[in-house]
Formats: C-alpha cells, sequence, structure tokens
C-alpha cells in the first residue's frame, strides 16, 4: 500500500517545479513511510510513497521498463500478477523484480490500456508513455484505492492518492464546492464526481483516464452487472461462494509481511478471520451499553483458535480524535463508525502491516437490514398507486409522529424515490430549508436515476444492491476504511471485494440473497459450516456507535451545540434550524442523530480545512 502524486506540464518545465513535487509527497507520507522515489521528464514528475508489502527487496518506484520510455506509479495490490507475469515472459518481456508493480509495465508495453481489464486487485496506477507524451491512470473496479485529479488554468494536469497532496501544487486553486455539501446533507458522504473542492475530481471506480496532446478522454471499463442464473438451487450458491471464497482470501493473503485480521462479532469478519489462518486478531468496542462487541469477537477468536487484541474506546476519547481525523480527512467523513475504524486501525498497525477486512459483503450477498423492506411494502402493494401516493402526501403534512406513519408514506412512493442509498439522511426540502444559498443543481434522485435506470428491469432487491454497489460503497464505507488505515500506515484488504467473487455473487438469484425475514440468505449457511451459529445468523450492526445517547448528555449536548452556532455555521446554514433539530434530539422528541452529526462533521471538517486561522 502506497501512495502517489505527479503533474503534467504544457511547457518543457517538468524540472521546475520539483519543490512542489516533493512537497505533494510529503502531504502523503502516512501512506507510505518506508520509501519514496520519483521521476522527471520533460512534461512529466511522478513522485511516491512506499509502504513495503511484495517485492520489498527491489519493488522501488517510480518503475520502469528495459529503455525507460514506460514509467509507473502504483497503489495496490495485483493479486494475479504472477499468472500475467508468466504470460508476458512468454511473450518476451524481462522482469528485473518480483514486485506486482512490473507487471502494469510490461502488460501496458504489451497490451495497451487494455491491460487494466486482465487485473485482479485493488489498485490505482499512474503510466507515463514518454514517446508517446501521454499518461494513462486507472482505478479499480470497486473503487477501493483512491485517485483524484485537477486541470490548472494554463492547462497543467496534476494527480495524486489524496486532494491534499494536489493542493501543494502551487496552480492548484483551493476553493469550496457548495455542490458538494448540498448533496452530501442527503447521502452523508461526498458523492459526487467534483469533491468538495472546486475542479477537483475524483476518479471514479472502474474508470480509466488518458491525457494526450492537453485533453483528458475518460472512459468505464467494467460494470458490475446482476446476471441470475434463476438455475442455480440455494445449497448449489452456498457451494459456490464458499469455494470463490477460498480462492479470493489466498490471493488476498500474499504478502512478504504478516497478514493479521479485523474481527467483530459480525459475520462478515468472522467468515473471512475464520477461513484464513491469521495469527493475529484485532477488535475495538465501546465503553457503553450494547456497543462493545468484543465479547463476541473473542467467543470467534477462541473457536478458531487465534489470538486476538482489543481495546476499548471511551467517550471522552471519541470526542477528542474527531476533530483530529477531520483534520486528517480529504472530504467530510459523517459517517459515526469511521472514529471506531481510526482506532481499529491504530491498533492493528501497532503489530502488523496488512490486515484482512470483511467490506463489501453486505453490498455483493445483500446483506443490510433495509433489503428486507420490499417484502415489508409487499401487502399494501394491492391498494392502487394513486391512493397509496395520496395517503402518503396527507401523512407527510401531518405534524404528529404515531405508529404506522412513515411505514404509510414509504409505503405511498416508488423505489426510485425512496432509496437513494444505505443512508438518506436529509430529504430535499429539508437541504433548501436549512441552506441558506441552495445550488439547487443536483436532487439525490437525479443522481440515482441513471444507476436506476440501468437496472430498471430488475426486482427492488437487486436494485438497491445496485445502488450501493454504484455509490454508498466507493463513497463511505471503502473510502473510510482506505483513509482511516492509511492515517496509520496499514494495508487494509478486502476479500469480498474482488473480481471473481463478484462473478459469483451477481449470478445468485434475489431469492436465495434475501428474503422477509433474512438478509444474504445463501451467504450465512455457508459461514455456518465455519463458525458458531450465533454468529452466522447474528443481525447485521455494523460498528454500533452511541451518538443517539451522547447527544442526550449535557457535556455532549452543549459541545454539539457551540458548532451549530458557530460562524461556519452561519456561513451555510440557518442555525435557527439545526438548534431545533438538537434540541428537538435533546427532549427526546425524535432521534435526530444522524443529522445532526452529518452537519457537525462538516462542520468540523470545514473549519480545519477552510476557515484556518
Amino acid at each position: 500500500m502506497c501512495g502517489f502524486a505527479g503533474y503534467v506540464t504544457k511547457f518543457n518545465d517538468a524540472l521546475s517545479h520539483k519543490d512542489e513535487l516533493l512537497e505533494m509527497m510529503n502531504a502523503i507520507i502516512h501512506r507510505g513511510p518506508d520509501d519514496s522515489g520519483t521521476h522527471f521528464d520533460e512534461h512529466a514528475g511522478f513522485g511516491f510513497r512506499r509502504l513495503s508489502i511484495i517485492g520489498i527487496e527491489n519493488g522501488k518506484q517510480p518503475m520502469y521498463n528495459e529503455d525507460e520510455s514506460i514509467v509507473v506509479v502504483f497503489n495496490g495490490e495485483i493479486y494475479n500478477y504472477k499468472e500475467i507475469k508468466e504470460e508476458l515472459i512468454k511473450l518476451g518481456h524481462t522482469f528485473k523484480t518480483e514486485a506486482d508493480t512490473e507487471v502494469l509495465v510490461h502488460g501496458y508495453e504489451e497490451y495497451g490500456y487494455d491491460i487494466i481489464n486482465k487485473l485482479r486487485g485493488m489498485y490505482a496506477f499512474a503510466i507515463r508513455d514518454i514517446k508517446k507524451n501521454k499518461v494513462f491512470i486507472g482505478r479499480d473496479i470497486f473503487g477501493i484505492k483512491p485517485l483524484y485529479y485537477t486541470t490548472t488554468e494554463d492547462g497543467d494536469f496534476v494527480f495524486g492518492s489524496e486532494i491534499k497532496s494536489l493542493l501543494k501544487y502551487k496552480k492548484v486553486k483551493k476553493e469550496f464546492n457548495p455542490e458538494a455539501l448540498e448533496s452530501y446533507l442527503s447521502f452523508q458522504y461526498s458523492v459526487l464526481k467534483e469533491t468538495f473542492y472546486k475542479g477537483i475530481y475524483r476518479l471514479m471506480p472502474a474508470h480509466y483516464l488518458v491525457l494526450e496532446d492537453g485533453k483528458i478522454d475518460i472512459k468505464r471499463y467494467y460494470s458490475p452487472e446482476f446476471n441470475e442464473d434463476e438455475n442455480i438451487t440455494f445449497d448449489e450458491a452456498v457451494e459456490k461462494v464458499n469455494e470463490v471464497m477460498a480462492d479470493s482470501i489466498k490471493a488476498h493473503k500474499i504478502s512478504d509481511t504478516e497478514v493479521g485480521g479485523f474481527l467483530s462479532g459480525g459475520v462478515d469478519s468472522s467468515y473471512i478471520v475464520a477461513r484464513s489462518d491469521l495469527d493475529k486478531t484485532f477488535s475495538v468496542g465501546f465503553d457503553y451499553k450494547g456497543c462493545n462487541e468484543i465479547p463476541l469477537a473473542k467467543t470467534l477468536s477462541d473457536y478458531v483458535g487465534v489470538k486476538n487484541k482489543s481495546r476499548l474506546i471511551t467517550t471522552e476519547e471519541y470526542f477528542e480524535e474527531f476533530p483530529k481525523i477531520m483534520n486528517h480527512v480529504d472530504e467530510p467523513l459523517s459517517d459515526p463508525s469511521c472514529i471506531a475504524l481510526y482506532f481499529l486501525c491504530k491498533l492493528a498497525s501497532e503489530q502488523v502491516k496488512v490486515v484482512l477486512s470483511g467490506e463489501g459483503s453486505d453490498e455483493l450477498f445483500g446483506g443490510y437490514n433495509i433489503y428486507k423492506s420490499p417484502f415489508a411494502l409487499k401487502p399494501v402493494k394491492i391498494v392502487p398507486r394513486p391512493v397509496r401516493r395520496g395517503i402518503a402526501g396527507v401523512m407527510t403534512k401531518i405534524p404528529l409522529k404515531f405508529k404506522g406513519k412513515n411505514y404509510m408514506i414509504r409505503a405511498g412512493k416508488d423505489l426510485e424515490e425512496r432509496y437513494i442509498g444505505n443512508a438518506y439522511i436529509f430529504n430535499l426540502d429539508e437541504v433548501y430549508k436549512m441552506l441558506k444559498n441552495p445550488v439547487k443543481k443536483n436532487t439525490p434522485m437525479s443522481i440515482t436515476k441513471p444507476l436506476y435506470d440501468k437496472v430498471k428491469d430488475k426486482d427492488d432487491v437487486t436494485k438497491m444492491q445496485y445502488i450501493d454497489i454504484n455509490t454508498w460503497l466507493w463513497g463511505d464505507i471503502l473510502n473510510k476504511a482506505d483513509t482511516m488505515s492509511m492515517a496509520h500506515s496499514l494495508e487494509v484488504r478486502v476479500p469480498f471485494l474482488d473480481k471473481e467473487v463478484a462473478k459469483v455473487a451477481f449470478s445468485i438469484p434475489a431469492k436465495h440473497r434475501v428474503d422477509e425475514n433474512e438478509t444474504k440468505r445463501y451467504f450465512r449457511k455457508a459461514a455456518n459450516e465455519f463458525m458458531p451459529d450465533v454468529t452466522a445468523i447474528r443481525k447485521k450492526l455494523g460498528f454500533p456507535i452511541p451518538v443517539r445517547n451522547w447527544l442526550r448528555e449535557d457535556k455532549y449536548y452543549e459541545l454539539v451545540k457551540s458548532a451549530l452556532v458557530s460562524d461556519e455555521a452561519k456561513e451555510f446554514f440557518d442555525t435557527d434550524y439545526l438548534v431545533k433539530l438538537l434540541n428537538d434530539h435533546y427532549n427526546n422528541k425524535g432521534d435526530n442523530s444522524r443529522k445532526i452529526w452529518t452537519v457537525y462533521a462538516f462542520l468540523l471538517w470545514y473549519q480545519k480545512h477552510f476557515n484556518v486561522a
């Protein structure tokens, strides 16, 4: 795991930006504290920070081909690099290292842009073709590894693993993007291609970019497509997933350093640990009733015979570290679990450089509890749609809260209206009420509509999974995993998010994935072969964080309130609206904790990145 940064100039002055490149590299030194390297030619400068995992002795980057006309910087791991390497050797290529990086160099020579379709792994890379004066950058199919880019006013192209590195290039302007805030308030994360920094973009998952003659061409090279085989039986689905996961876990354990594992009380991380033959696992919990999964993690550790190191996080620690983390991240992260993950990564980094983790299982296999909602709403589908919509409209206008109200509102909406992903924090009306100057360019539905259009013939559960795979997975789940782990120079590998695993997952009929009683049905059955029943059938919880309770305690109520009425808040929000949300929550008139926390996280982030004294 590493980080890189670079630029391509329209002029013959690449070396004149040498000091800036070094600053760009230093800004991401946490991604690669072990080593560094640079490349300069007439038009480009590439910089690299390395965390040594594979090819420790001879895997230095930037890496070149034989005549040094092709150069690459690469962040991630290619799990099928040995197979690609063997193929390239047969075609006459000579390898100088044992590092997976080198297959990108020779693979580009042999296959051109098509090399990206041969890769199995997590990756972001930049390849410089000096003779043709072009740059080819790409990102893995799920967006496990990040990659950002921008173009300056006079045409310089600047890119890197983190936004903070791009900002060290003097021509890159630092300007806040209000469009990102507007969508963030609904989604809980930065969902647009353009980031919270105007003019700085993320290369989206499963895309590659070619810069040639000053022109940028972006193409999508992979799309997650559900091609269910209705002939697959439930037992066959169980057998298929266990078989492909054995292969994926084996591939993800390839390393020249020790590999550990994250372990909660849930089925996903437990499955990975139970099948990985690891020596060490790591767990965290909160010293708060109902929010400590350490005992469950230890039960699984004892069951499979693996050492477990755990740590309880105090409320004081959580609130102390939160502003520091918002200072570290490139864009605001309002998922409360990111702090727990921060502490977990810190704990693991004290003993290992690599850990296996369970991200991606819920999206691929259908694990979120909300995926059962189509079954819960099925009884009212016999009521004509216009009638349901009329009732929902009436319910929306009634201020009183009562049992069944939300059900009737949801029953009156189409899936495309009520589901924008695993989190839906503020609806559009709320966003426009709370913002002083709403942009009103993108709506949650306009963002998700192109995705829904691609699966319009699928069942509702599959549609929901498709939305989450293309938004929530990279925007929240993988973003926080990369950011929190790299803050501690730790590589997190995710065996569920493997190209071959995806092929199997997308072939399994919806009836084997979710029903009215259970999520990821066939996977739970598969997991049951390797762990106790209590773990395999356990309801999805994620990291249980007691934010709801904290905001009803005087100390933390006052702390958050001070942020909601701050100068930063007044710049963007109707602060009376925010305080009412907080007071209603504090007085137990409703659960506004997610809404409050989303605003609070943004305000802390904005203060650290734009209102620095």
